[in-house]
């Protein structure tokens, strides 16, 4: 019994296993005809790559070891064009003249004539003092001015008749000397009493409070009824002059030799005064004075220029950023700052070899200003450099330019001239780092 059933076991376990062994093979088959690199001979496709870099369709993945084909990238020429050399500071507006009015007499302050923050001319009525205390004043000193006049007068009468007598031998000499010397005593009197007479009409003046300079007025600080004192510490309002005005700036002592150079020679150094986001072009006046010494501190001189400031856009203690425009340099080879790059044997760029090559240029350079840089050797005017797609280069490597302008850029100058609000140059190279190395 046992027997049969072992029997029997045995055919239906060899049906189970030839089951599963056709499913392996349908599997293998369906995985055989859809399997990629199969569609890919099937269409004549014959894509290789070196090992490592392909997929499983034969294709090349790009990004990694040596590149497939030529590298794209975008081009431009060095020019040749002058180059305005500007130094930039941070600046400090600053008021030519800032006045506190305060009143010369005291007195009740009676009438206010000005708005807070007018243009005022100087001479112009700003405020007026009870002035009849010092009317009376004056009243007094003319009257005893007369008084002595009168006085004097008589002596001078007396003077001449005692002269007469004097001739005729009918007097003595000590009464003659006595009249002319009553005379000389009036005549210090009356000085005496006009001086007084001059002091009560300057103090009449002064009850008048007048603008000592034109300029811009401040806020208020005293109202009708206050009392005032002479010379008050509480100034009556604060005149700020703004026209001109200047921008106080310092630079630091080894940036002096060009700029002391084109001073020194009688040129007129231009100065902008730009906004502090350094977006918008406010002023534009000259150099006009420099301190004389070096603040060992810091290392910098301190310079103002001024400005005519007419349409008022400059305004007193406002920081500004400054350029100052030291010299422009002729004729130099002007390379697109994108282009430089920095490795460990220097300053270099790509240029082109021909049309399919780049080639790699040790460059000196100069000043730049953020667009273009100064190139003192290494380059020529027409040389075509790499801007973008330097990442993957390397000394004779195949490229392909996607898009060479063969139009030539804009100087610095023209792009300042053609547009008001554009970023002024600096004094020294770019540093940002570029990728890559020499």
């Amino acid at each position: 019994m046992v027997n049969h059933s072992m029997q029997s076991s045995a055919p239906r376990n060899t049906r189970r296993w030839l089951f599963g062994l056709l499913i392996l093979l349908v599997i293998a088959a369906l995985c055989w005809k859809f399997w990629p690199a199969g569609e890919a001979h099937k269409e004549g496709a014959e894509p290789k790559a070196a090992a490592g870099q392909t997929g499983r369709a034969g294709m090349a993945r790009p990004g990694f070891g040596g590149a497939a084909g030529p590298i794209p990238v975008r081009v431009a020429p060095a020019i040749k064009g002058d180059f305005p050399l500007y130094y930039k500071a941070l600046g400090t507006v600053t008021a030519l003249n800032t006045i506190n009015v305060r009143s010369r007499v005291g007195g009740e302050l009676i009438k206010v004539n000005f708005e807070e923050g007018q243009m005022v001319k100087a001479g112009d009525l700003l405020a007026e003092i009870d002035p009849r205390p010092y009317q009376n004043a004056l009243l007094q000193a003319e009257g005893t001015l007369l008084q002595n006049q009168a006085q004097l007068k008589n002596a001078q009468v007396d003077v001449e008749r005692y002269r007469g007598l004097f001739k005729e031998d009918s007097i003595a000499r000590q009464t003659l000397d006595t009249a002319e010397a009553l005379v000389g005593q009036y005549q210090g009197t009356v000085k005496t009493n006009q001086a007084a007479v001059n002091d009560a009409k300057l103090n009449l003046e002064f009850t008048r409070i007048r603008a000592p300079i034109a300029g811009r007025l401040g806020l208020r600080q005293l109202d009708v009824g206050n009392l005032v004192a002479a010379n008050d510490t509480a100034a009556l309002v604060i005149i700020t002059q703004t026209q001109p005005i200047s921008v106080a700036f310092t630079l630091p002592e080894n940036s002096l030799d060009t700029v002391l150079a084109r001073y020194r020679s009688g040129a007129k150094l231009s100065v902008e005064a730009w906004d502090r986001g350094d977006v918008k072009l406010q002023a534009t006046g000259v150099l006009q004075s420099l301190d004389n010494q070096i603040d060992i501190t810091t290392g910098t001189l301190k310079f103002k220029a001024r400005y005519e400031n007419r349409d008022q856009s400059l305004f007193p203690n406002q920081f500004v950023n400054v350029r100052l425009l030291a010299d422009t340099l002729k004729d130099v080879v002007l390379a697109p700052s994108a282009a430089i790059q920095f490795g460990t044997n220097g300053t270099f760029v790509y240029a082109l070899d021909g049309d399919k090559k780049v080639k790699i240029r040790q460059l000196k350079i100069g000043a730049s200003d953020g667009e273009n840089t100064v190139v003192t050797e290494g380059l020529a005017a027409g040389d075509r450099v790499v801007l973008e797609g330097t990442d993957r280069l390397k000394e004779g490597s195949e490229v392909e330019v996607v898009n060479d302008s063969q139009e030539v850029p804009t100087t610095p100058t023209e792009h300042l001239q053609g547009k008001s609000s554009a970023a002024a140059p600096d004094a020294t190279p770019s540093d940002k780092a570029k990728k890559g190395g020499a």
